[in-house]
């Protein structure tokens, strides 16, 4: 009867975080570039107490194994392509197709990706994140630079006050991963490389057309609210009856204590 108790509790435990990753899912509903998230399950192990048994005198095709409850086996990163909002900046940028990431430059030239095209301009001319990462292949523009564009392959263009002449500030780099859900999440929409990422392969736009850049766009949000509110009330419920099995249990043993009564 304890061993009731202690399966309905890894359930209790399995549905908390469950709920914690559909949370985040909906805070960040309007977040550039978020990718929602996923939490697998798998269960625990089997107490066996017949094992399945062929032989001349017996014959038993079925043993007896008892579970002993689940466990969250990972939280999958779902890369689908998000929907692309119109702002009209042109430093606003969105990837269109494909896995890819921006490569950018933290702290100490650490470098990180994200999928987060929101870019600004600083106080020299370079191209930055909004928290202030300096965005990787693109020259600090002019001073009085205007009409910046950046073209579907990444290339960066501007003109400056008294010329006509358009000029190139770089080329926006892009990478992708063989299996970008093994990226590690830093939160403020940036990754860092892991080895079971795998190698950061640079992006050839000539090579490989299933990848183009929107100037004025940016990526919203893949995650879907009501594919989110559905996951949290089937969440909930199997929250609610692991916690009947909990208090069931408790029940019988409470009925089991009274039998000398």
């Amino acid at each position: 009867m304890m061993r009731s108790l202690y399966t309905a509790s890894t359930g209790m435990h399995a549905q908390q975080l469950n709920v914690d990753t559909l949370a985040h899912n909906i805070a960040n509903v309007n977040t550039t570039g978020y990718k929602r998230q996923r939490v697998e399950f798998q269960d625990l192990l089997y107490q066996t107490i017949k094992r399945p048994t062929v032989s001349d005198e017996l014959i038993e095709p079925v043993g007896v194994s008892v579970g002993l409850g689940v466990r969250p086996s990972a939280i999958d990163i779902m890369t689908g392509q998000g929907n692309l909002q119109p702002t009209g900046n042109p430093l606003d940028v969105a990837i269109s197709g494909g896995n890819a990431y921006f490569r950018v430059y933290g702290p100490g030239d650490q470098e990180l990706y994200t999928r987060d095209g929101s870019f600004k301009l600083d106080a020299e001319g370079n191209l930055v994140t909004s928290g202030g990462n300096l965005v990787a292949g693109v020259d600090a523009l002019e001073a009085g630079a205007y009409d910046i564009l950046v073209e579907k392959d990444g290339r960066v263009t501007y003109k400056v006050s008294g010329s006509d002449e358009i000029q190139e500030a770089g080329q926006l780099e892009l990478v992708t991963f063989m299996n970008p859900s093994g990226l590690e999440k830093l939160g403020g929409n940036l990754y860092r490389a892991t080895d079971t990422a795998g190698e950061a392969v640079d992006w050839d736009p000539e090579a490989d057309s299933t990848i183009t850049l929107e100037s004025g766009y940016l990526e919203s949000s893949n995650v879907q609210i009501v594919e989110e509110m559905v996951g949290l009330i089937t969440a909930q419920r199997a929250y609610e009856i692991n916690s009947k099995v909990v208090q069931s249990v408790d029940e019988m043993l409470q009925t089991t204590t009274n039998l000398r009564r």
